[in-house]
């Protein structure tokens, strides 16, 4: 694979861009309104649900500056696994919590958000495996960003 190709492979992703997006946006809303959806309230515990709120927050932010790192490539791709990882976990709970107060009448919201869970942590393993390939092209004096710079 080819210099170009690794640095284009790690940096066009629309669809999670819009998911980074969006999170900080609800994350904010949450707060901001102090209104939550009926699953949160019935399902979460006060901790947990200001957790989930800040969550969104913290996962859109880290993961948009994880993308757009403008210093070493291995950083921005350690920054956005976090993110990612946690973006991952945060849909997760709240398919678990829309599952368990509305059951079968959630699955479609729980299939939306699922998706955006597993996404997430198929994400995960790419960065996972961009990581160990850039550790690699490292190792072997290749320059796998643009213009020399990693």
């Amino acid at each position: 694979m080819g210099n170009g190709n690794f640095y284009k492979r790690t940096t066009h992703r629309v669809y999670e861009f819009a998911v980074l997006v969006t999170a900080p946006v609800c994350g904010v809303l949450l707060v901001a309104l102090n209104f939550r959806p009926q699953s949160v309230e019935v399902a979460m515990p006060y901790a947990i649900k200001i957790s989930w709120e800040f969550g969104l927050i913290v996962v859109g932010v880290a993961g948009l500056l994880g993308m757009f790192w403008p210093g070493q490539l291995g950083t921005g791709l350690g920054i956005e696994l976090a993110a990612v990882l946690m973006l991952g976990a945060i849909a997760a709970m709240y398919v678990v919590a829309v599952l368990a107060v509305a059951g079968g009448q959630a699955v479609v919201a729980a299939s939306f958000v699922g998706a955006v869970a597993i996404g997430s942590w198929l994400r995960s393993a790419e960065i996972v495996w961009s990581l160990r390939l850039l550790m690699r092209l490292t190792e072997a004096g290749a320059c796998p960003a643009p213009e020399g710079k990693t």
